[in-house]
């Protein structure tokens, strides 16, 4: 799953769809005779998409047992077959070998014995704070350091955070655990991924767990699953797929969260993976309605800009609907099954092109392509456009926004659209870099301010980066909505200063998944 981010890092999943392209050569839309990607048939009605209830692996069918995952006889893999496949998923290669031992190893082995149940944290109060390290998430790295008042969370949320908390020490092990699971009980679904998997690696289950831990925050999640149920489309993810899904989360979790896992902690997993999926199988439903699992774009500019940037410019394959702010998830020939996510980099244009500022980052696999290899005549493929990065244009608030590095990409987009609304409402854009040679959009930036007397542009270099402390020095802001757009630790710190300067957190806008989690604690 993905991980929105207004960067052009190479943040991001994997997922379906390998094997369709070559190089310079558009290839033909399957209505045109040629075959689609698994699992990418987005035509077919919408009704009844209703997953069938997860269950704990080896369960029988109906409400959920007072037992642990893997409770029947011969269902549970020995623990030296699982963890050297887990082994090898940590190593990238989670290899067709590692599975099969799996499955030639699986025997009778004792479960673990299910715990009396655990005191919950008391809804009134905010359970610990997890300690979760970034392979699975970066939502507890990224905790404010303005204390909030405690808001009351639901016991399933009280014992999901409580869950979080106990497998922090040991969450890479979780996370190899679980795609050993996953590939072992759904080989079906390995093809759905990478074949190195040190490229996907934490992506799926850092989202699920992401979501799972703010399950009461729906302000922030709705939206948040909502985006990412349109985007699996494009990896061929089907209703069907989810229930496997949430078995092989829910065994990973209650092996190594053993201390405290009980029937009622398993029952508040199994109700808040059910709703987190249904929101997103129902996002997918409504959007076959509407628009493709994915969109073929080929290549008719590279504007190298500096030895690691470049401007890549696109012609999709049929109109592609989007929102200036917003980002697409972009996979190119050279990677199959890799997708990374970019913002667009101007609004939405008559032409129907589509631009992206990437920047070529160390081991950085899609980036590097595109920057080093892309070439006018490569065929691209698109996902949908997400995001809520965007203006508001019934308001005549003024618009204050933080770029760094390529981050100005979505903010250049912003004032474009502010100009293309034609309503004279002031604009405060600053735009961050670390060095003179970083402003490689300087110039871009300072002709719309020329052609607009709403528009101001101030350039911010800084060798430690800090150009939120820029921002302190002007204002006042109280009547500005706040765009941040850049690395995690400027929007981290944006975020601070935004509201030292006294701007609300509901009128601060950027589309890093994590944040926008934070955000709502």
């Amino acid at each position: 799953m993905d991980a929105p981010t207004t960067t052009s890092s190479d943040d991001g999943t994997s997922g379906g769809g390998g094997g369709w392209f070559t190089p310079r050569r558009p290839p033909k839309r399957p209505e045109d005779g040629h075959p689609q990607p698994p699992g990418a048939d987005a035509h077919q009605a919408p009704e009844g998409r209703r997953p069938a209830s997860i269950r704990p692996l080896g369960r029988p069918e109906g409400p959920v047992p007072a037992a642990e995952p893997f409770a029947e006889p011969g269902e549970r893999p020995s623990d030296e077959a699982v963890n050297e496949a887990a082994a090898d998923s940590a190593d990238g290669s989670a290899s067709s070998s590692a599975e099969e031992r799996i499955l030639a190893a699986a025997s009778v082995g004792p479960s673990p014995a299910v715990r009396p149940r655990p005191t919950p944290p008391p809804a009134t109060q905010s359970a610990p704070p997890p300690v979760v390290k970034d392979s699975v998430t970066q939502a507890s790295v990224a905790k404010d350091s303005v204390a909030k008042p405690s808001r009351p969370v639901s016991p399933d949320a009280a014992l999901v955070q409580r869950t979080m908390a106990e497998i922090g020490p040991v969450a890479d092990q979780v996370t190899s655990y679980f795609y050993a699971l996953l590939f072992t009980r759904h080989p079906d679904l390995r093809p759905m991924f990478p074949a190195a998997m040190d490229a996907q690696r934490d992506r799926l289950l850092k989202a699920l767990l992401t979501a799972a831990e703010h399950i009461d925050h729906t302000d922030v999640l709705v939206s948040y699953l909502k985006n990412l149920g349109r985007g699996h489309r494009k990896y061929g993810t089907r209703p069907e797929h989810y229930p496997a899904v949430g078995e092989c989360l829910i065994g990973s979790l209650s092996r190594y969260a053993s201390a405290i896992w009980d029937e009622e902690t398993e029952a508040a997993w199994v109700r808040t993976y059910t709703t987190i999926s249904q929101v997103m199988i129902d996002a997918a439903a409504e959007d076959e309605l509407r628009a493709p699992a994915w969109w073929f774009a080929e290549v008719v500019s590279h504007d190298l800009r500096t030895p690691d940037i470049a401007v890549v410019t696109v012609r999709p394959d049929q109109p592609y609907p989007f929102l200036a702010g917003q980002y697409t998830s972009l996979e190119t020939p050279w990677w199959p099954r890799i997708w990374r996510h970019y913002s667009f980099a101007s609004a939405p244009r008559s032409d129907g092109l589509l631009s992206f500022h990437v920047k070529a980052v160390p081991a950085g696999w899609v980036s590097n392509a595109l920057v080093h290899h892309a070439r006018p005549g490569d065929v691209l493929r698109l996902g949908p456009p997400g995001g809520s990065m965007t203006v508001d244009h019934t308001t005549d608030s003024g618009l204050l926004c933080l770029g760094g590095g390529t981050g100005i990409a979505p903010i250049k987009a912003l004032v474009e659209d502010v100009a293309e609304h034609g309503r004279r409402r002031p604009v405060e854009v600053f735009y961050g870099a670390r060095t003179d040679h970083d402003l490689y959009d300087i110039d871009t930036m300072l002709r719309l301010q020329q052609s607009h007397p709403w528009l101001s542009v101030r350039p911010v270099v800084d060798q430690r980066a800090q150009l939120p402390d820029a921002v302190r020095e002007y204002g006042p802001w109280n009547e500005y909505d706040a765009y941040l757009s850049g690395p995690p630790g400027m929007i981290r710190s944006g975020m601070d200063a935004l509201r030292d300067v006294g701007i609300p957190e509901a009128r601060i806008r950027h589309d890093s998944v994590e944040e926008l989690v934070v955000a709502g604690d």
